[in-house]
């Protein structure tokens, strides 16, 4: 390694020339394909959101069995069981506000390996605990490693990642997420509720110590004044024979226009605002679509409605089609573009809410409508559905518009959605930008997931399905005229975007 880069006057030069030397992907493809240190470091900073996705529904297979406790102390009522599951979104929030600041005070890397003392701590508290403040304190601190670990990784792998493959590892947060979810749905049918959160604690201590021999984001290095640290970390990420020359140039150029901290005058410019904004409403609209309602609530939802298969069976598929969603995405971001997929997700979404609220509202009755939700008055007053018999194919709708509704999600608003707060949020406000976005994110589903039976029991199971419907017509709307094509473009070619109003 040459050190004179660092300290030679080298020749000015254009940010973005017209016709730039070859592009950094060109100059990286080779040394990251060949090495593949990237991706261990991109798949160490990942566990995170395995861990996340499994504590996330740690609840599915946990509340059915504390609800049938001989343990007076955890025996839970349907009041303390909703907490039990909506409490961890309330963590989340909270991680995401903490994210704010430690993202710029720890750095990306360092931000993700503290999420494991929480989440440690939490899982710990479930695994013994003998009361329900103990499940709920547990769950609130999985919330909060959760939460924290949602800001910090997708800017940590967005940051580390070489313009041509950050489409698909910006997939991977969403994919692993997915995974560690089935996980914990495969490893419910074999562990008691107990052993489940000790099992819970393996990916968190793999996470430290794969993450201990990573780099940090060079890009933070360099914010920092650590230009030596911040080269190194770059050589490593890209192999020993990639020229990192001028991308390390443009990454330093864009950290020392950045260096001083964001003033409040400043985040009036249009070009700091514009993005974060456009993150912040990409992660309201991203919730209201009614994602984390519908996960929450899904087999309860299909013992409401009348569904062919049992409504386990129903839930598990959805699991499976989720994750092969989501892979299908993780290998298209940077083929058909961000937009594209968006385009399709929102379209896929609106179809499957409407047909989902039709047949509600017109299909035929269930058979055994569900107790424990309340969800008894789905048909509105006066109209008469007609009973479901077992073998109707009729009866598969939920299922298929379900599954529709999770593909569309999966392949374009859920992982494209932190892909590009990662991608667009400016660098000098990244980390509060996305503590923030996080923040909003979380505090929107826990309003979601509470009101969710209130809206059913006045209004029908209907009502909640066309107003997801018709917020992914909005999503449409947003989509065409505010979201910016950031396929194979450098974060500081994104940067410029804005900057310029509006041309790459």
């Amino acid at each position: 390694m040459q050190e004179p880069l660092l300290g030679a006057e080298g020749r000015d030069y254009d940010t973005f020339p017209e016709k730039p030397p070859p592009s950094p992907g060109e100059r990286t493809r080779v040394g990251v394909l060949q090495n593949k240190r990237v991706f261990l470091a991109t798949f160490a900073a990942v566990l995170g959101n395995f861990s996340f996705g499994y504590a996330l529904v740690y609840t599915s297979p946990v509340i059915p069995a504390l609800e049938h406790s001989s343990d007076p102390n955890l025996n839970l009522t349907k009041t303390q069981a909703s907490w039990f599951g909506s409490v961890f979104t309330l963590g989340a929030a909270a991680g995401g506000l903490s994210a704010m600041v430690l993202n710029d005070l720890l750095g990306r890397k360092l931000s993700i390996m503290f999420s494991a003392v929480p989440s440690a701590a939490g899982y710990a508290l479930m695994a013994g605990a003998h009361g329900l403040w103990m499940l709920l304190l547990g769950r609130m601190l999985t919330g909060f490693a959760g939460g924290l670990t949602a800001a910090c990784i997708p800017v940590y792998v967005s940051e580390i990642a070489p313009p041509s493959v950050r489409g698909a590892l910006g997939a991977t947060p969403q994919l692993m997420a997915v995974f560690g979810s089935l996980s914990l749905y495969a490893l419910g049918l074999l562990l008691p509720w107990r052993w489940l959160a000790v099992a819970g604690e393996g990916p968190v201590l793999v996470m430290v110590l794969l993450l201990s021999c990573m780099p940090n984001s060079p890009r933070f290095l360099l914010s920092k004044g650590r230009d030596a640290e911040a080269l190194q970390a770059l050589a490593w990420l890209r192999g020993p024979d990639a020229d990192t020359r001028w991308e390390f140039e443009q990454i330093q150029d864009t950290v020392r226009r950045q260096s001083s901290h964001l003033s409040w005058a400043e985040a009036r410019d249009p070009h700091m605002y514009r993005p974060i904004v456009i993150a912040l409403l990409m992660r309201f609209l991203q919730q209201l679509t009614g994602i984390t309602p519908i996960l929450v609530y899904l087999q309860s939802i299909f013992d409401s409605t009348a569904v062919l298969l049992p409504p386990k069976v129903d839930a598990a598929i959805v699991g499976a089609v989720r994750l092969l969603s989501v892979l299908i995405a993780a290998l298209t971001m940077d083929l058909a573009g961000r937009k594209a997929l968006l385009f399709i997700s929102a379209a896929g979404m609106f179809a499957a809410n409407l047909t989902l609220g039709l047949y509600v509202h017109f299909g035929p009755k269930s058979l055994a409508p569900n107790s424990t939700m309340g969800l008894e008055r789905e048909a509105l007053a006066g109209t008469e559905q007609p009973l479901a018999t077992p073998t109707s194919y009729l009866t598969l709708v939920p299922l298929l518009a379900t599954m529709l509704f999770i593909m569309g999600y999966a392949m374009g608003w859920g992982p494209i959605t932190w892909l590009l707060m990662s991608e667009i949020l400016p660098l000098r406000a990244r980390g509060v930008a996305s503590g923030l976005c996080v923040l909003v994110s979380w505090l929107t589903a826990f309003a979601l997931t509470k009101s969710f039976l209130l809206v059913t029991n006045a209004f029908g199971l209907q009502a909640p399905f066309f107003f997801f419907a018709a917020v992914c017509l909005v999503n449409l709307a947003f989509t065409g005229c505010c979201v910016p094509e950031t396929k194979g473009r450098s974060l500081e070619q994104i940067e410029s975007f804005f900057r310029t109003g509006g041309s790459f």
